[in-house]
């Protein structure tokens, strides 16, 4: 009988070794699913924390699924039954009816460190449903300090103020937060929650007042804003001699240098009251490694290397305190600070149907159509699609952060 060769045996030892290999299994890694809305340096800052966790997690790999449409694409996949396993929520009133749903699954994650109302609003009946991954302070007036006198709150007028509302399927929601922000900071912290939560009309009061006093501060700006990106609005190239812009700062098109050398700088817009919000992410699936990476993405390691990345990004965890740029260090202290009081934002805590319908009433205005029919029909929306009542809605919506 011939022995095999050298060759014949390598061969037959490969083979047997890739068989062994197929029938019991090599270690298999699990793939977890998130939907996010971010593009650019957004996408760039989330994604360092994603390679950062699949680093110290060799097993998992995180897919982001990448949507401009995140409330219409949620809802098809929450309705088809094919969710992600995670997902970014479009606000925290979508938080309150996937949870009524039960689509939202609870989290086994602690958000002790975040402030109020941040971690509140992921919260029910002392459950976590969603955490606070990004935070934004709307309240804010930007300003190009080489240019121009910084502006004291309420007393704006005379300058021309930059607009844009193009936002892709949610066009028109900087209209939306700065006439929350006027209804906050003119009407106070009650009306504005009772407001956001479905008890106030949106015809008659602070709210009209609100709307006109709006339409009254842009004035010209509001001539093509419709069609204009937000981001370009406050663009030296494409600013048509306006000196304001009102938002977050990650809505602003600023370098990291033009704000981390005060070229661009802000003040709140009020003296006491503060208009802020947050990308929150709730998971709706069993997966064991979206439990992993949300738990990631909830702690101070995760948040620090976050806000350090391109995109601006802000945290709710009080133990972030240690930002590369010191403007965005010191928009994080004020959401630390007890001088404000942080109130969320009112369209992200109606219901998604209503806020839909506010955003596209605000584009409707600045295309030129008059303010009381739309806020008639908005009235008739809150009427029909709203929160069935205050104890229904998100709260708390505002806060105070307490000294440390």
């Amino acid at each position: 009988m011939r022995r095999p060769t050298a060759p014949l045996l390598r061969c037959a030892l490969i083979l047997g070794l890739l068989l062994a290999s197929v029938s019991c299994g090599g270690p298999e890694r699990s793939k977890v699913t998130i939907m996010v809305p971010w593009s650019g340096t957004e996408f760039q800052a989330f994604y360092a924390v994603v390679k950062d966790f699949e680093r110290g997690h060799p097993g998992i790999d995180v897919e982001p699924q990448v949507t401009r449409a995140l409330t219409q694409q949620l809802d098809a996949a929450v309705g088809a039954d094919a969710m992600p396993d995670l997902a970014v929520l479009p606000s925290v009133g979508a938080i309150t009816k996937y949870r009524a749903e039960g689509a939202l699954r609870k989290l086994d994650v602690d958000t002790g460190a975040y402030v109020q109302p941040f971690r509140a609003l992921g919260m029910h009946g002392g459950d976590v449903y969603a955490v606070p991954v990004k935070a934004d302070l709307k309240s804010l007036i930007w300003y190009d300090a080489r240019s121009t006198e910084p502006p004291s709150p309420g007393r704006t007028g005379r300058y021309r103020w930059c607009l844009g509302l193009e936002s892709g399927p949610t066009s028109g929601w900087p209209g939306a937060d700065w006439i929350a922000d006027l209804v906050l900071s003119d009407a106070g912290a009650d009306t504005y929650t009772d407001w956001a939560s479905g008890n106030a009309e949106w015809a008659e009061g602070p709210v009209r007042d609100a709307w006109t006093a709006w339409g009254k501060l842009v004035g010209a700006g509001l001539k093509g804003a419709a069609s204009r990106d937000f981001r370009q609005a406050a663009n030296s190239k494409d600013a048509h001699g306006c000196s304001l812009s009102h938002g977050s700062l990650s809505a602003m098109p600023f370098r990291a240098a033009q704000v981390s050398d005060d070229q661009y700088t802000y003040v709140p817009s009020s003296r006491d009251a503060l208009e802020v919000s947050a990308d929150f992410v709730g998971k709706f699936t069993r997966s064991e490694g979206a439990d992993a990476f949300i738990t990631y993405l909830a702690s101070t390691e995760a948040q620090r290397t976050w806000v350090n990345q391109p995109g601006f990004a802000v945290s709710a965890d009080r133990k972030v305190t240690e930002y590369d740029n010191a403007t965005q260090g010191r928009i994080a202290r004020i959401l630390r600070s007890p001088d404000f009081a942080l109130c969320f934002s009112a369209a992200d805590a109606m219901d998604p149907d209503v806020s839909a319908a506010f955003y596209r009433a605000v584009l409707d205005y600045a295309n030129g159509k008059e303010p009381g029919p739309l806020l008639a029909a908005l009235d008739k929306v809150q009427q029909q699609l709203g929160h069935p009542s205050r104890e229904s809605a998100p709260a708390p919506l505002c806060s105070t952060p307490k000294p440390r």
